[in-house]
């Protein structure tokens, strides 16, 4: 029996997770999750493009890596995998907790884990009854907030990514604003979620914690910490740098802590978690950092440039090559180092006001991840597949 990697398009994670196998001997057999046929009938079951029939293929799969970056795709396919009777990384369990941002931090909190502040109230902003006549809920859902948050509100979509629609409200005209623009969508299903605004500094942190099978719980100790002053959302899909950072045992600790609390008694998983401090304390020296930030834009410009080129299509190792190239000389120059070490000695003062925020259970890792981190989430992703 043989790995699968499904997914919908091969993207530079799926073609780093090919190229992983490939340099560990572990035949990988590729399979699509998009323009599909899944057929069902009482004869068994028929999994087929317009071209190529793969049902025989799923037939001598053991174990799926599910890899399809839509989570609502993702969660069909854990489903759909575990009911042909596969072992599937992630497992259906884990990807339906963390489709939701409100379940997971509702693990989390049973757990005993911090998480930051977080209100869900269940209805729309609007709600259409008989006669298309519309009831407005926006600012009864305001009041809701601001009665457990006080001023200072995030709004969150339940199931968004990459910072997507996260918006900061400073009073409540602008919260009944941001409230109005919500309407029921694939990344916010039902309801408004809100959190309070934590008071980090700078950069917040990507944190991986995975599972092997027959291995117990890992922390990877370092981190990656996405930085910037643009925007208070430190995501690097919002143009922030990034920078590794060691990470404590009790941060570690915790994380591990998260890791169970998400996955259960799975047998492998990994996750990618998002944490911050919560430091609340006015900085003297923002200057001083956005100075070595804007000195380090311009090494990582030349990386950006790398991550966008067209090669990664027709040559991906040569591609893959020139990027750990321009990588490697990012994290030796001096502005690089000098932002590393402020973040370090951050984290180290204020450790124990760590708040995690969400679960990623499909982390992008292939260009930031593994070569700022040393992290490369191919290998307890196949190692797993293989023991399981």
């Amino acid at each position: 029996m043989t790995v699968g990697l499904l997914y919908e398009s091969p993207e530079n994670d799926e073609n780093g997770i090919k190229l992983t196998a490939e340099q560990l001997g572990i035949d990988l057999k590729i399979i699509p999750f998009r323009k599909i046929a899944v057929t069902i009938s009482q004869n068994g079951y028929k999994f087929a493009s317009k071209g190529k029939d793969f049902t025989e293929t799923i037939k001598n799969v053991s174990t799926i890596l599910n890899r399809a970056q839509s989570k609502n795709r993702r969660i069909y396919s854990a489903h759909l995998m575990e009911t042909l009777g596969k072992k599937v990384i992630n497992p259906f369990s884990i990807e339906f907790i963390c489709y939701s941002k409100f379940r997971t931090l509702l693990n989390l909190w049973s757990s005993g884990l911090p998480i930051p502040k977080t209100v869900y109230v269940p209805c729309d902003p609007a709600d259409i009854v008989k006669e298309n006549q519309v009831i407005n809920n926006e600012l009864d859902i305001a009041e809701l907030f601001i009665q457990e948050l006080g001023n200072e509100i995030v709004i969150k979509p339940d199931a968004g990514t990459h910072g997507k629609s996260i918006v900061l409200s400073k009073n409540k005209e602008e919260l009944i604003t941001n409230i109005q623009q919500i309407k029921p969508s694939i990344i916010n299903p039902i309801g408004v979620m809100s959190q309070e605004f934590i008071q980090k500094w700078f950069y917040d942190l990507r944190i991986i914690v995975y599972k092997e099978a027959g291995k117990n719980i890992a922390c990877h100790p370092v981190g990656l910490a996405r930085a910037g002053f643009n925007d208070f959302r430190t995501n690097t899909f919002l143009g922030n740098l990034v920078f590794d950072t060691a990470l404590s045992p009790h941060i570690c600790e915790l994380a591990e802590k998260c890791g169970k609390a998400l996955a259960g008694n799975h047998e492998a998983w990994v996750l990618g978690l998002d944490a911050m401090i919560n430091d609340g304390v006015k900085k003297t020296n923002d200057e001083v950092v956005k100075n070595q930030l804007g000195k380090a834009a311009a090494t990582f410009n030349e990386v950006k440039k790398i991550q966008k080129d067209s090669t990664r299509l027709r040559d991906f190792k040569t591609w893959n090559s020139n990027l750990e190239a321009a990588v490697e000389k990012y994290k030796n120059t001096e502005p690089y180092r000098e932002i590393k070490n402020i973040i370090e000695q951050n984290i180290e003062s204020n450790q124990s006001n760590i708040v995690f925020h969400e679960a990623n259970a499909c982390p992008d890792f292939w260009e930031n991840t593994r070569l700022i981190t040393g992290m490369n989430l191919a290998i307890p992703l196949l190692k797993s597949a293989q023991n399981l």
